[in-house]
């Protein structure tokens, strides 16, 4: 693996698992970066993001994992399997049950690198009744141009193959439906992922997603939120200067 992009990818998962974000704890999230058109590498099962290490990291086949998503009887041990399978290097670890999402993820047009987190904020509004709202309007500007006009809503599913195949129905639908690529993809009840050309491009996304969430939990305590409007939204999203500067930002 090139040098640059292991310490990239390693960058990333220290920020989003250090203490001072509280954004994952413990075992919880993961991160992974396309590698070339047929691997890519994932945090390994059982790993901390706050301590990564590349021992942490295993690289994998696309084609190895990919058709499991379109599996209606593969049973935990057959996922097992192929989770193992698709390691290039059989001496490293098993990578994370959540690298089949990963994997399709990554395969989509324009996405190198991936970010999956549990974040405070972000999880109170998944895990109640304003999810929708959230995910569907925007507050201030910078969310618009960070995490795009609106984000995907993955209804709850368990985490493996039953998760990664409502990512794809979800973000499939999401596309069609509006045209864009999406930028953030929420879990109901259980977290937050983002997606982007770059490590740089996943950790300004997360952050303002959970920015974005705090004011939306702190202006409900005091009767809103105050929605941006579509037209302001889709204005912001268009306007050259948010454009150049997102392109600044490695979005």
């Amino acid at each position: 693996m090139p040098t640059d992009a292991l310490q990239s990818l390693l960058d990333l998962s220290h920020t989003l698992g250090g203490e001072r974000l509280r954004l994952a704890i413990l075992g919880e999230g993961n991160t992974s970066l396309r590698l070339d058109e047929a691997t890519f590498t994932v945090k390994a099962s059982g790993s901390n993001l706050a301590t990564l290490r590349p021992s942490d990291l295993t690289v994998c086949r696309f084609e190895r994992l990919l058709p499991l998503l379109d599996s209606r009887t593969a049973s935990d041990a057959e996922i097992d399997q192929a989770l193992l399978a698709s390691r290039v290097d059989e001496a490293t670890r098993k990578p994370s049950i959540e690298a089949l999402f990963h994997a399709y993820l990554l395969s989509l047009p324009g996405v190198n690198c991936v970010g999956h987190v549990h974040a405070i904020a972000v999880n109170q509004l998944l895990c109640s009744p304003r999810a929708a709202d959230f995910a569907a309007h925007r507050t201030c500007p910078d969310e618009v141009v960070m995490c795009g006009v609106e984000s995907v809503l993955i209804p709850y599913a368990e985490p493996g193959l039953a998760l990664s195949q409502a990512i794809r129905h979800g973000v499939t639908d999401f596309v069609r439906r509006t045209g864009r690529a999406p930028k953030i993809i929420l879990l109901r009840n259980h977290g937050i992922i983002a997606v982007g050309p770059s490590p740089q491009a996943v950790l300004g996304s997360l952050l303002m997603a959970e920015k974005a969430a705090e004011i939306f939990v702190g202006a409900a305590a005091l009767g809103g939120p105050v929605f941006l409007s579509s037209a302001q939204c889709e204005r912001i999203a268009g306007r050259p200067d948010e454009l150049y500067r997102q392109k600044l930002l490695g979005m």
